[in-house]
């Protein structure tokens, strides 16, 4: 099936994005729906599985080559970078302190993992092919944004100083474990473990993304409320344009390595992505008095929409061109 901007735009008008929509306006709206902790945190853990067993039976199924070396290593040479330019950008956009502005960096080199996995959805409902190994990519994304951005804040003399303690934090992260174990059972078991599977992990996903998004939606509303006051136009206006920079970083490294357009499409998503699981934790720990209202709520709540209803169409219609 043909790549095109205009079907994965009309894709967005499926019930996952829409759900995530309703979160929105129930959010804004002051409504007391809610998704329980412990279901959100159910969903989120299948998802992981879900998407790392596929894309493990899909690099068994290709094969192992030298492109997936390439993806891999460009995937954390854009982890790598992208904090750098991100924290340039901060520089001129806002009035951040270092810290602050180290901190927010940091997770515009990281990934987010469900906007990766609604991109990969929208795909699979348009037929369109992709490179499997590109859930590995994403697991080689989660760390090297967090060593620039502590790089960054020890200039300055912020911060703590990296130890093995933090790296045993961040590389045993339950989403880094999840999605790396569930892509190498999904690699050893191959396509038989797939079948075995198949009415696990493959029909009722789009329904458990459907309401995971819901819940985003509701948390993404609220955490931009509560923290409005900490979130200035520069901010936003960063949280906009820092998905676009990182997406075309992402083209030229899809590329140069000759991603289908498919894979092309999804590296440029995890390189406009933020996140908001990972890397807020490790700058919890790291960066104790940079403000998580200010980093987290730009990922979450400005970031994130805006990748899931403007910046997707538009990485697909560049993905396409290119």
């Amino acid at each position: 099936m043909e790549f095109s901007f205009a079907s994965l735009a009309g894709g967005l008008l499926v019930p996952t994005i829409l759900f995530f929509v309703l979160g929105l306006i129930a959010a804004f709206a002051r409504s007391d729906l809610s998704i329980p902790d412990g279901a959100a945190k159910i969903m989120s853990i299948y998802l992981l599985l879900a998407i790392g067993f596929k894309g493990g039976a899909a690099m068994a199924k290709s094969g192992i080559d030298a492109q997936i070396f390439a993806a891999l290593a460009a995937g954390a040479a854009l982890s790598f970078l992208l904090p750098f330019v991100a924290y340039w950008v901060l520089r001129i956009l806002t009035n951040l302190d270092t810290l602050n502005a180290a901190a927010v960096a940091g997770h515009y080199g990281s990934i987010s993992i469900v906007t990766f996995v609604t991109a990969i959805s929208l795909l699979e409902a348009r037929g369109v092919e992709f490179e499997g190994y590109l859930v590995a990519v994403a697991a080689v994304m989660e760390v090297p944004a967090i060593m620039s951005a502590l790089w960054i804040a020890a200039r300055s003399g912020a911060g703590t100083p990296i130890n093995s303690a933090l790296m045993r934090h961040i590389l045993g992260n339950g989403s880094i474990v999840l999605l790396v174990g569930s892509f190498a059972i999904g690699a050893i078991t191959g396509e038989a473990g797939l079948r075995d599977l198949h009415p696990f992990i493959v029909v009722p996903f789009t329904g458990v993304l459907a309401i995971f998004l819901l819940d985003m939606g509701l948390s993404a509303g609220r955490s931009l409320m509560k923290n409005r006051k900490d979130i200035s136009p520069g901010l936003i206006a960063f949280g906009c344009l820092m998905p676009i920079i990182g997406s075309l970083f992402g083209l030229a490294f899809a590329t140069l390595i000759g991603l289908s357009s498919g894979g092309a499409f999804l590296m440029m998503v995890l390189s406009a992505s933020a996140s908001y699981i990972a890397v807020p934790a490790a700058m919890r720990l790291a960066l104790p008095d940079a403000k998580p209202g200010i980093y987290l709520s730009l990922a979450l709540g400005v970031t994130f929409p805006f990748n899931l209803t403007l910046g997707m169409p538009l990485y697909a219609l560049l993905a396409e061109m290119f």
